[in-house]
C-alpha cells in the first residue's frame, strides 16, 4: 500500500486537497445559508442578486421583466411579460459551480500569483455566464414553455458545466506547460 501510495503521490495529493478544500468551502456556504436567513434579501443575498441581474438582462433583451419573493418556498419568481415562467432558487446562484472551480483549481494549483488570479477571473466568468445563462432560459421559457424540460434540464446545465470544464482544461493546460517549462529549464 505504502509503495501505491508514493507511485501515486501527486494523485493522492490532487484528491485529498480537492476534498478538503470543497468539504470547507461547501460547510462554509452552508453556514452562509444558515446565517443569511431573515435579512433583508430573501431568499438570501446572493441569489437574491442574482435574480435582480437576471431580471436586468431580461429587461435589456427589449422584455418587461419582474421579479417577487415566493409566497411559499424560498425563491424569487421571474415574471416576463406579465407571464411568471420560473423560480430563481439558492442552487441556481452559481456558487456550487464555483465551488467545484476553485476546489479543483487550488487542488490543481501553480505558483500562488496566476492561481488567485484565475481564481478571481474564472469565478467572475462563471457568475456572470450563469446570470446571462438565467436570462436566456427565461426568455427562452417565455417562447417556447413546451421545451422547458430540455431547456431547463439539458441545454443550460450543458452551458455552465461545459463552461467550468472548458476553464479547467484550460487551467490544466497552462500548469502542465508551465511545469514542464520549468523542469526543462532546470
Amino acid at each position: 500500500m505504502k509503495e501505491l501510495l508514493l507511485k501515486y503521490k501527486d494523485v493522492v495529493k490532487f484528491i485529498v486537497t480537492f476534498l478538503v478544500v470543497y468539504a470547507v468551502l461547501v460547510i462554509g456556504y452552508r453556514m452562509y445559508l444558515q446565517f443569511s436567513t431573515g435579512d433583508s434579501y430573501y431568499p438570501d443575498y446572493i441569489t437574491n442578486l442574482v435574480a435582480r441581474q437576471s431580471r436586468e438582462v431580461v429587461e435589456n433583451f427589449g422584455y418587461d421583466a419582474k421579479i417577487e419573493p415566493h409566497p411559499d418556498e424560498p425563491s424569487m419568481k421571474m415574471i416576463v411579460n406579465d407571464v411568471f415562467l420560473a423560480r430563481i432558487v439558492e442552487g441556481c446562484n452559481a456558487i456550487s459551480v464555483i465551488i467545484l472551480f476553485v476546489s479543483f483549481i487550488v487542488a490543481f494549483a501553480g505558483r500562488l500569483k496566476p492561481t488567485i488570479i484565475y481564481l478571481l477571473v474564472g469565478s467572475i466568468l462563471i457568475y456572470a455566464v450563469n446570470v446571462i445563462r438565467i436570462a436566456l432560459l427565461e426568455v427562452g421559457l417565455y417562447h417556447y414553455p413546451e421545451s422547458q424540460e430540455v431547456l431547463h434540464s439539458v441545454v443550460f446545465p450543458l452551458i455552465i458545466y461545459g463552461m467550468l470544464f472548458l476553464l479547467w482544461i484550460i487551467w490544466v493546460n497552462r500548469v502542465s506547460v508551465s511545469k514542464k517549462e520549468n523542469e526543462e529549464s532546470n
